[in-house]
C-alpha cells in the first residue's frame, strides 16, 4: 500500500533523484520539481501531502514559493519542509516565518531526511490535537475542524504552525506556557527549534490578529500565555 504523496522541488538533479530514490524505498509517491514555477503548477495537478522544497531554485525562489503556497487557502494546509544549504540562523527563521513545518540543511544523512519526513507527516492529522471543539474567547471564533480563525467576524490567513500556536494557547487561557512547551505541542517532541524561532512565530501571529494580538501575554523568564 503506497503512502503519501510527497513534491520534491530540487534544481540539482543528482540530490533530486537521490531524494526520490530513499523515498521512493520506503513507499511514498515521489515526483520531483526542478524549479518554483514547475513546483507551483505540479502543486495543483498532484496535490502532494508534503512538499521538500529548495530554497535557491531557477525561476521563483524557495522563499517565494512557500510564500505563495500559504498564502492560497487550498495549499497553505501542505506542509513544508524546507531543504537548502543556507544554515544560517536568519535564513532558518525566515523560512519559519513563510510558514515551514520543518528544516533540513545540506549536507545530510537520507536516514535523518526520512526521519523528518515521517515526523512531519505524523503531526499533519493532528494539527488541532485532538481537540475540535470551536473556541469562542475575546473577539475570536476558531474552528479546529475548519482550520479556520475569524477576528470580529472577518476571516484570518494563518500558517499552519501559527494556527496550531493560537489554539494551543486559546484552549487554556491564563496558563503560562514555555516555549519548550509550546515547541512540543505543536512540533512534536525533539524538534530542533531556538528560543529566537518560537519568538519570531509569535510576533508573527500577533501581528496577523492585530489588535487580537493582544490576548497573547509575554510572561518574561517564562513564556506566553492567552489573556483570561
Amino acid at each position: 500500500m503506497a503512502k503519501e504523496n510527497i513534491l520534491i522541488v530540487e534544481d540539482e538533479e543528482d540530490l533530486a533523484e537521490l531524494v526520490r530514490y530513499n523515498l521512493s524505498r520506503e513507499g511514498y509517491l515521489a515526483h520531483v520539481a526542478p524549479t518554483g514555477t514547475s513546483a507551483l503548477t505540479l502543486t495543483r495537478t498532484k496535490k502532494p501531502d508534503l512538499i521538500l522544497l529548495d530554497l535557491m531554485l531557477p525561476e521563483l525562489d524557495g522563499l517565494e514559493v512557500c510564500k505563495r503556497l500559504k498564502a492560497d487557502p487550498d495549499y497553505q494546509h501542505i506542509p513544508v519542509v524546507m531543504l537548502t544549504a543556507k544554515g544560517e540562523e536568519a535564513d532558518i527563521v525566515t523560512g519559519l516565518e513563510m510558514g515551514a513545518d520543518d528544516y533540513i540543511t545540506k549536507p545530510f544523512s537520507p536516514r535523518v531526511m526520512l526521519a523528518r519526513v515521517r515526523a512531519v507527516l505524523r503531526r499533519r492529522p493532528r494539527q488541532v490535537d485532538d481537540d475540535q471543539e470551536t473556541l469562542r474567547i475575546h473577539n475570536l471564533i476558531i474552528h479546529p475542524g475548519r482550520h479556520e480563525v475569524l477576528v470580529d467576524g472577518k476571516p484570518l490567513t494563518l500558517t499552519n504552525t501559527e494556527f496550531r500556536v493560537l489554539h494551543y494557547l486559546a484552549r487554556r487561557p491564563g496558563w503560562v506556557f514555555t516555549r519548550y512547551q509550546i515547541v512540543d505541542a505543536v512540533h512534536g517532541e525533539h524538534y530542533a527549534v531556538t528560543d529566537r524561532s518560537v519568538d519570531v512565530q509569535i510576533v508573527g501571529l500577533r501581528k496577523k490578529l492585530g489588535v487580537a494580538g493582544d490576548h497573547i501575554e509575554t510572561v518574561r523568564g517564562v513564556g506566553y500565555r492567552f489573556r483570561e
